[in-house]
């Protein structure tokens, strides 16, 4: 058994917690493929495992996302070989390290034109994206929608691939510089939520009718607000609480509203089985490919600092993706 180095934590709580430290690298097991990463991405479900909202055992590692070139493949494996360039989200924190195994079903090939910086940036988000824009609710030419925290790293990416589609895009940020980069980046109505009523100008850009589908990452702080902007049969897609956890669902408020829908999405469940994963994977490189969509790397970190990108995440001082360099 050799070694390697990951951040680590050993109980829940704030940046301070995550330590970098030398760990045992077992080989992959039957079906896991070896992956020494080149580039690792950090999203915001990393500060709810490291926090606590989200449940994990412990002590263990953190991180959702990397990128990199396979080393070693375990038995039963068919689809990657030694030296693939690949990437993945998976479904277990640990990819805050220099090594890791990976199940084979949660691995995607990295095409040519995509390097590992970008694929890590862009692997969870922009699958994610993915799922909200075509599956969770399909966002067809025409449609005027709302994302908030438009300037962060999925909300850049739904601008742009919402854009792509025809659709025009609301959406809000914390700042004049914020709103700028969304703006730049297909957000044709950046809303600064700090001295406008998100509602209210919600209102008057669809000239009082609402918007068919809203987008929530931010929870607690825009829950009620969200609703309030929902055409009548709408779509509130909640997939994230930076804010804090939304409150108690009270059905009654959807009825009253407009007979209203609401979904709790998760990537996991979207690419569960490898026909969906690989069919999401193609859509997001071909878009990339294509130039609609492009990985907006807002800071790079080395892998030990990720104290620092956690710091800064959770004070809302980054824009777009961070990513960890090994």
């Amino acid at each position: 058994m050799s070694k390697t180095s990951a951040i680590r934590i050993h109980e829940t709580g704030g940046p301070e917690v995550m330590q970098w430290a030398e760990v045992e690298l077992a080989g992959p097991r039957a079906g896991e493929v070896q992956v020494r990463h080149h580039a690792v991405g950090v999203n915001f479900i990393d500060v709810y495992f490291r926090s606590g909202l989200y449940a994990m055992p412990l002590p263990g590692g953190i991180g959702m996302e990397a990128a990199g070139v396979v080393t070693a493949v375990g038995d039963g494996v068919t689809s990657f070989r030694i030296g693939d360039r690949v990437a993945y989200a998976g479904s277990v924190p640990g990819s805050y390290a220099l090594d890791r195994s990976v199940p084979e079903g949660e691995l995607i090939h990295i095409p040519e034109g995509v390097d590992f910086e970008e694929a890590a940036a862009i692997t969870l988000q922009g699958l994610t994206t993915q799922y909200l824009l075509r599956r969770a609710y399909r966002v067809k030419a025409g449609d005027t929608i709302l994302v908030h925290a438009a300037a962060g790293g999925v909300g850049l990416l739904v601008c742009q691939w919402a854009r792509a589609l025809g659709a025009r895009v609301i959406g809000t940020v914390s700042s004049d510089e914020k709103a700028g980069l969304a703006r730049a980046n297909g957000c044709d109505f950046p809303i600064v939520y700090s001295r406008e009523d998100f509602v209210q100008r919600v209102r008057e850009i669809t000239g009082g009718a609402g918007v068919p589908v809203v987008y929530d990452s931010v929870g607690k702080d825009t829950y009620v607000g969200s609703l309030d902007c929902l055409a009548p049969l709408g779509t509130f897609v909640s997939f994230g609480n930076a804010s804090g956890p939304l409150p108690p669902i009270e059905a009654f408020e959807f009825t009253r509203r407009g007979s209203l829908f609401f979904t709790r999405p998760q990537l996991f469940h979207y690419a569960a089985h490898r026909a969906d994963l690989d069919d999401m994977a193609a859509d997001l490189f071909s878009m990339m490919q294509s130039g609609a969509v492009k990985a907006n790397i807002g800071g790079r970190y080395a892998l030990a600092d990720a104290v620092q990108v956690h710091r800064a995440l959770e004070s809302r001082k980054t824009t777009g993706s961070s990513v960890l360099i090994p």
